[in-house]
């Protein structure tokens, strides 16, 4: 009877190498590390925002130093641990064109001749940054001896006071456009490149449509310019389908690593959406609106409160990363683990005579 030989360490280590387990245990860790990183990155951006500098009009006197208005200045930047950025403008209507432009948040004017001082805010701009100023400004005022009293001259919709639901909707895009993609790469593998362009276009216009048509007819949260509204999700959701897609041809099977890391734990944090830039970590308010996810939420939050003011930076950021990620998938679309192979004359038989 012949003994049964022990495997040596080398053999074992290429048979789980050759076994299931290999990505199985890789794939345990990478989650592991994800769910670090995705609980990480929310919380940093949004547990605790704090205002680095917020961009305020002031009207005529109110800059004055020595003034009512300056004390109250100087009380909420103590109050706030923050600075405000004073741009001066020479009338109050000149202040109101430059919220609507969204260059400023709020607008510090001297009310009467008696020193009262009045703070309006854009609750539109920033539901966040505006109820920080609302709750922060009457208790300077005390402290610097002066009534202040605080409107919101550009208020969000009723149905999303808190203006969250364009933050929503835009993740909705983002997940749903690179979730789209993987199942593509998945149950339609064999679709050519210029096919896979079709489809991830396709369920992008459709799945856009059905984001606009819930939220604004169906749940009415917000009332939205449909059209716009509904095209800036479809190229959100055909741009962050597209980056998968990119990441696919390069990478193959771990894209959905690069694809998760750009979208979702960089992107939506920094986008603005959930917590306005200005209280954003610094580094997240530069980068975030050169993203995804950032671009998606500025072009469709002016959309709908700023509608006459419309950059074309959010669409061409868009466009970008759709354009460079198609680029890349079609000049490499030989290493894209899918598509199918064109029948050869062998394989159809010779033709009938």
């Amino acid at each position: 009877m012949s003994e049964i030989r022990t495997r040596t360490a080398p053999e074992r280590w290429r048979a789980f190498t050759g076994s299931p387990f290999l990505p199985a245990t890789v794939l345990m860790l990478i989650l592991a590390a994800a769910a670090g990183l995705f609980a990480g990155s929310y919380t940093y951006a949004m547990a605790d925002p704090t205002p680095h500098r917020i961009p305020t009009a002031v009207v005529g006197e109110a800059g004055t130093p020595g003034t009512p208005a300056a004390a109250f200045t100087e009380k909420l930047e103590r109050s706030l641990n923050t600075s405000l950025e004073l741009r001066d403008y020479p009338s109050y209507d000149a202040a109101r064109e430059a919220v609507e432009e969204q260059k400023v948040f709020a607008v510090l004017r001297l009310r009467d001749p008696g020193g009262d001082i009045e703070l309006d805010v854009a609750g539109a701009a920033s539901a966040s940054v505006a109820q920080l100023l609302a709750d922060a400004a009457p208790k300077a005022g005390a402290a610097a001896g002066v009534p202040v009293r605080v409107e919101d001259i550009k208020p969000p919709q009723s149905g999303d006071p808190r203006g969250l639901a364009i933050f929503y909707i835009s993740l909705a895009a983002v997940v749903i456009g690179f979730i789209g993609a993987v199942q593509l790469s998945v149950h339609a593998r064999a679709l050519t490149p210029g096919e896979r362009i079709a489809f991830t276009a396709g369920y992008a216009l459709l799945g856009g449509f059905t984001i606009a048509a819930v939220v604004d007819w169906v749940v009415d949260a917000v009332d939205l310019p449909f059209t716009e509204s509904w095209l800036i999700l479809a190229l959100t959701m055909f741009a962050s389908g597209m980056v998968f897609t990119m990441f696919n041809t390069l990478i193959g099977r771990w894209a959905i690593l690069p694809t998760w890391g750009l979208m979702v734990l960089l992107g939506n944090p920094s986008s603005g959406g959930a917590v306005s830039w200005p209280l954003l970590p610094s580094l997240l308010g530069h980068i975030g609106r050169w993203l995804p996810p950032g671009a998606s939420v500025n072009a469709q939050h002016t959309a709908v409160y700023f509608g006459d003011h419309q950059s074309p930076v959010p669409f061409l950021v868009l466009g970008a990363w759709a354009a460079v990620s198609c680029a890349v998938f079609w000049t490499w679309r030989h290493r894209h683990p899918g598509g199918r192979e064109k029948a050869t004359p062998a394989m159809t038989g010779p033709a009938e005579g």
